[in-house]
């Protein structure tokens, strides 16, 4: 990530505070001590955003990443399919599927209870095949590649630990029954989850 660690002039100070800056860090809520200056222009202690950079590459003040994100999704794989069946809302054009497979595994020293086993799960999700699900489809594959779309935890559904959940990018596993189904029609949902996809770094620029 880019950072500055020049010495400014009280002066130049300022001009920063202006633009969201303080003399305080937001981490420690203490004076800056040995500054560092991610490109966003906000500043913080070098040892306090070091410490936030290992758990995500995020400025803690606007989340713009500085670097790649990688998550805990375990191995698995991700396919896409293409149907003429529409989905409601989107009646004029065609629908995706997206496969997503994970074999049962022993979870790594990135998941919550290392060398413990966790279950496999097959899920499928749906887009309708217009340009605007085809971004949300190129977002969701490099979320995948960066392993985001999945992780290894405790079930919000059924309670069960040391299992593959959602990881905060909410898909749409019903063709129908709106969203109390996690089905269409839901006409908020693609910009819903482009935010979702963006606060984890994932843009649809190549």
């Amino acid at each position: 990530y880019a950072l500055s660690t020049t010495p400014r002039s009280p002066a130049s100070d300022k001009v920063h505070q202006t633009m969201g800056n303080t003399q305080d860090c937001s981490i420690c809520l203490d004076r800056i001590k040995d500054r560092k200056t991610l490109k966003c222009r906000h500043s913080f202690c070098s040892q306090c955003i070091d410490s936030v950079f290992r758990l995500k590459p995020a400025c803690p003040i606007c989340n713009t990443f500085h670097g790649l994100y990688t998550g805990t999704q375990p191995d698995g794989t991700m396919s896409v399919t293409r149907s003429f069946q529409s989905l409601p809302g989107y009646e004029h054009c065609g629908s995706i599927a997206i496969d997503y497979v994970f074999a049962s595994g022993i979870q790594g020293p990135e998941h919550p209870n290392p060398g413990r086993q966790y279950r496999g799960t097959a899920r499928t999700a749906y887009l309708p095949d217009c340009p605007e699900g085809q971004k949300v489809l190129k977002m969701l594959k490099k979320a995948f590649d960066q392993r985001l779309v999945f992780t290894i935890g405790q079930s919000a559904t059924t309670g069960l630990n040391n299992v593959i959940t959602w990881n905060d990018i909410h898909h749409k596993t019903s063709m129908r029954g709106g969203p109390e189904c996690f089905g269409y029609p839901d006409p908020g949902y693609l910009s819903r989850v482009q935010e979702e996809l963006r606060l984890k770094g994932i843009t649809d620029e190549d």
